[in-house]
């Protein structure tokens, strides 16, 4: 009795698990991102002096906590949940140059022991000067970067998204991101008292 209540056993799961249906497990995936096409309209920040090209998709706000004579603001990108923070400072002196300059980078290197590779790209035009970060590696900004006449104006950005992050999942939008950055840095126009236009 008990062989042939085995025998049933094997032969129902043979018939049973005989099923044409069989479940394939998916790879890990991301979701599609569209990106927008980019349009720019020029944006002046009159009251910190320099004006540039903002994307379409990209909303400005005051930063609420600005020290006392620098100019912040941050520039939203609802549709990628991230924020690139822009502080503006007028340089008084060669000391004051100097210092912003250290301070930016050590905001930058602040991500060292998170970063896989930290790329410096320099930027030299038009009289205008300064150094793009790229951070590579699980660290809470991907991007930054100063920009600076010498004399009198300085600008650094700081890009960070909203929601914690992967780094396979963000690299498009990065990508995406850090040309909207470029472009930014690329049409940044100083305009105060005299200086370039």
């Amino acid at each position: 009795m008990k062989t042939k209540i085995l025998i049933f056993t094997l032969i129902s799961v043979m018939f049973f698990s005989c099923s044409e249906e069989k479940y394939t497990p998916k790879p890990i995936a991301f979701p599609r991102i569209e990106f927008p096409q980019t349009n720019y309209t020029r944006y002046n920040l009159s009251d910190c002096n320099y004006s540039f090209d903002l994307a379409d998709y990209a909303i400005v706000k005051n930063d609420p906590y600005p020290a006392a004579d620098e100019c912040w603001y941050n520039i939203h990108y609802p549709k990628f949940q991230a924020t690139l923070h822009l502080s503006y400072r007028p340089i008084k002196s060669r000391d004051d140059l100097f210092k912003v300059i250290n301070d930016s980078r050590e905001m930058v290197y602040k991500h060292v022991m998170r970063a896989d590779e930290i790329v410096e790209n320099y930027i030299s035009k038009d009289g205008l000067s300064g150094i793009f970060y790229e951070l590579d590696g699980g660290t809470a900004t991907n991007a930054q970067f100063f920009v600076t006449d010498s004399t009198h104006n300085f600008l650094r950005g700081s890009l960070y998204f909203n929601v914690k992050t992967n780094q396979d999942s963000i690299a498009p939008v990065l990508s995406f991101l850090k040309h909207d950055m470029l472009h930014l840095v690329n049409s940044l126009k100083w305009n105060t008292n005299g200086l370039k236009k």
